[in-house]
């Protein structure tokens, strides 16, 4: 490959070249130079909207509180207390914090549906004490009520399987019709 400097070419070229110069044209090589600046500038703005859009999302994260003590009484009290910041009011999965979660909370409303038309109240039971674990049952994002309700019952155990009793009552009015 041959490499032609303006002292190698003919004098009709150079002549024109250095004419082209003097009318503020610019050279090939500062041609190619304010192209690739250009493009570096061009994506340096990119880059700097996608991080500044990036930082205005709040990242939604989960609250963790201290357990407040409901009446082992009312299924409805403890579900809204406990359930519906994940679980929403409606029981469908769509509370405040559901976004925030790595497993999004499964539509309460349709256990029913998905199990032949049968509440399965002994699985939902077995979910809510801890005995049976799910993805995310028992993470830092859903905690296994039925050590919860231990510690806020002493250590009595009837009024554990009251709550979750009566919390499992709740869900169960919950279903679809």
């Amino acid at each position: 490959m041959t490499v032609l400097t303006v002292g190698s070419l003919p004098r009709y070229y150079t002549d024109l070249l250095y004419a082209v110069q003097d009318e503020g044209a610019l050279t090939p090589v500062e041609e190619i130079m304010r192209a690739c600046r250009s493009l570096w500038i061009s994506l340096a703005v990119v880059i700097a909207v996608v991080m500044m859009a990036s930082a205005q999302e709040p990242k939604k994260e989960i609250k963790h509180v201290p357990i407040k003590p409901t009446s082992a009484a009312s299924g409805q009290e403890m579900y809204k207390t406990y359930c519906a910041v994940c679980h929403g009011t409606d029981g469908k999965g769509s509370g405040p914090a559901a976004d925030a979660l790595k497993v999004p909370p499964p539509d309460l409303t349709a256990l029913a549906g998905k199990n032949g038309g049968k509440y399965p109240a002994l699985k939902v039971s077995a979910i809510i004490s801890g005995e049976e674990v799910l993805a995310a049952h028992g993470s830092k994002d859903m905690p296994i009520w039925g050590h919860l309700f231990w510690s806020m019952s002493g250590g009595h155990e009837g009024e554990v399987q009251q709550r979750i009793a009566n919390l499992n009552k709740y869900i169960e009015s919950l279903q679809k019709k």
